[in-house]
């Protein structure tokens, strides 16, 4: 049996005695991918006994769990970390943004995607999040390093197939794993991403180039996070490759992978996203054929987690859809 990481969860319940009786470990995985749960804390009462022994049976036949529990499985060299909630048979990949993870940018999805029809990953990239070592670099071809790293992390735990939901950088690295790797997408969801950079982009990059210049609310979870010398100098670092990318002939980024996207693809755009103008997701809707673009008249960037009850439905509609 080959040890692949070891986890923590513990279930939301409304007692005290729930609680304390919820507490296990999530230990080893074998090669065949099957889940073994085992109990880490003998409950005290008969009740919490008989709770805990309910749940961990369902743990053993169904892989169920109600709240996020965090994992590690080495990808290419590198320790990835993940957060994984749900037992559904649809397995989704969510991928964040630009030095994100996660605990930042999925929280509402974590929590409230419905977990009797999907089995929810959200990975932390490497340099990102918790799957540091190794410190994030950005080569040319880093977004093509990403969808390596993601699609062979779904791979690593015993997913066939499966949807990628990405978000801004997580969009644009989702549209290259379903351009690359087609056999193995489901369904694509990408928002606030960009197949090209263009100078009004690189406009939009220097003026937040220097994160001394955000809000403290801005910048305070990146800063809990990292520390504050590692999430400027790693932002800097992005935008300097971005830079970069630009001088590609027509800025391309993905481009030409676009048309080789043959799964069912919603593209969702805020028509307030200051990062993000409207012609690029305007673009990747008239490149994949038989994509959908929906618009939120009042969403922005993050709209996602603005107004997450909205998102969360319309993504379920659209993933449990025909």
């Amino acid at each position: 049996m080959r040890r692949i990481s070891v986890f923590a969860w513990k279930r939301q319940t409304s007692t005290e005695t729930e609680r304390k009786a919820a507490w296990y470990n999530l230990v080893y995985i074998s090669q065949s991918g099957r889940n073994m749960a085992l109990p880490y804390k003998a409950p005290l009462l008969r009740s919490a006994i008989q709770f805990l022994r309910g749940v961990v049976l369902r743990k053993a036949t169904t892989s169920y769990c109600t709240a996020p529990f965090s994992g590690r499985v080495d990808v290419n060299g590198i320790n990835l970390h993940y957060q994984r909630t749900g037992w559904g048979d649809h397995a989704v990949l969510l991928l964040p943004g630009v030095l994100g993870s996660g605990q930042t940018d999925f929280g509402p999805q974590l929590k409230s995607l419905d977990k009797e029809a999907f089995t929810i990953i959200a990975w932390d990239p490497r340099g990102y999040g918790y799957s540091i070592p190794p410190s994030r670099d950005y080569p040319l071809d880093f977004f093509e390093r990403d969808a390596k790293d993601a699609v062979d992390l779904m791979q690593a735990l015993n997913f066939k197939k499966f949807s990628l939901l990405g978000w801004s950088d997580g969009g644009i690295t989702a549209l290259i794993g379903a351009g690359t790797y087609p056999s193995l997408i489901k369904k694509l969801v990408v928002w606030g991403a960009n197949a090209f950079v263009t100078e009004e982009d690189l406009k939009l990059y220097n003026a937040v180039k220097d994160v001394s210049n955000w809000s403290k609310k801005m910048r305070k979870p990146m800063e809990d996070l990292y520390g504050k010398e590692y999430f400027a100098n790693t932002f800097k670092a992005w935008c300097e490759a971005m830079y970069k990318l630009a001088s590609r002939p027509d800025g391309n980024i993905c481009q030409h992978l676009l048309p080789l996207i043959d799964c069912p693809t919603l593209i969702i755009h805020g028509l307030k996203d200051a990062m993000v103008p409207s012609f690029h997701p305007q673009y990747i809707h008239e490149q994949i054929k038989g994509s959908r673009l929906h618009l939120m008249p009042d969403g922005k960037h993050n709209l996602h987690l603005r107004y997450a009850e909205e998102f969360n439905r319309l993504v379920k509609d659209f993933l449990c859809g025909t």
